[in-house]
C-alpha cells in the first residue's frame, strides 16, 4: 500500500535557498531508492523560511528502508546545520488513488471509479 508523507520544514529566511541547494544531492540519492515515487522538497512562496516536504513510497518497507539509509541520515545532520527551528512532518497510508478530474474533465472531491 503507497505511503505518502507531507510535511514542513521552518528555517531561518536567509538560510532556506541555500539548504535547499545544498540538500540536493541528498534528495536525489532518495529519489533513486528502491520505491521512491517522489521526493520534493520546494520553497514555500507564502511563508519565507518554509520548505514543504512531499514524499511518495511504494511500500512501507521501502519506506524503512530509506528511514535506515544514509540520506536520510546525512539530511537530519544536514538540517541541525542550517539552524532548522522546527519541523513537522506526517504519514498517509493510501487506500485508494484515482484522478481529480473525471471523464468529463470535472474536478471531482468524492471519489468516482469505486462502486
Amino acid at each position: 500500500m503507497p505511503i505518502v508523507i507531507s510535511g514542513e520544514i521552518d528555517l531561518d529566511p536567509e538560510a532556506r535557498e541555500k539548504a535547499l541547494l545544498d540538500a540536493k544531492p541528498l534528495i536525489d540519492a532518495a529519489l533513486a531508492e528502491k520505491g521512491c515515487v517522489h521526493y520534493a522538497w520546494s520553497a514555500d512562496l507564502s511563508r519565507p523560511g518554509r520548505v514543504n516536504v512531499f514524499e511518495e513510497w511504494a511500500t512501507e518497507g521501502d519506506l524503512a528502508y530509506h528511514f535506515s539509509a544514509e540520506p536520510y541520515r546525512k539530511m537530519g545532520a544536514h538540517l541541525a546545520g542550517v539552524g532548522m527551528k522546527n519541523a513537522a512532518t506526517r504519514k498517509y497510508r493510501v487506500d485508494l488513488i484515482e484522478p481529480v478530474y473525471d471523464p468529463d474533465g470535472k474536478p471531482r472531491a468524492d471519489f468516482f471509479t469505486t462502486p
